[in-house]
């Protein structure tokens, strides 16, 4: 059984963003030379995810305006308070929104690609951007 481990570095220029990350876990399925196993990714961001879903422009519009109908920027958090936090970021509901979808995917990897269905895409989503983000990807198998 081989491992191996990578990063996948991802920049963003807005609050929030959502990018499609399924070619770049291929490319690194590939360099790994894995042919049967599985790969994870993992965000160690509390207010960035890694999510499963269909990568199509009008949903990951829609997936954006939800997360902002669902958490709204404007409440009171304690986490943006001096009163009860030293956050300066003021990113109470970006820790909220990642909260809702977590840090980390793990697909079967066969024939030295990820299992996925038909419309399924590895998604990215950036809620306290812009930022520099790594994602570790491990692929293992033989």
């Amino acid at each position: 059984m081989q491992s191996m481990n990578s990063v996948i570095t991802v920049e963003t220029e807005q609050k929030r963003r959502l990018l499609d990350l399924t070619a770049s876990l291929k490319q690194k399925i590939d360099s790994a030379g894995i042919r049967n196993g599985v790969v994870g990714i993992y965000c160690q961001h509390t207010t960035a995810a890694v999510f499963i879903s269909e990568s199509q422009a009008a949903l990951t519009h829609d997936i954006e305006e939800f997360f902002g109908s669902v958490v709204d920027d404007d409440r009171p958090y304690r986490h943006n308070s001096p009163q009860y936090s030293d956050c300066d970021r003021k990113n109470a509901a970006s820790h909220l929104r990642a909260l809702l979808l977590g840090q980390s995917v793990l697909l079967p990897v066969v024939e030295g690609k990820p299992v996925l269905g038909q419309f399924q895409s590895v998604l990215f989503a950036e809620f306290d951007g812009p930022r520099r983000r790594e994602l570790h990807v491990q692929v293992l198998g033989e």
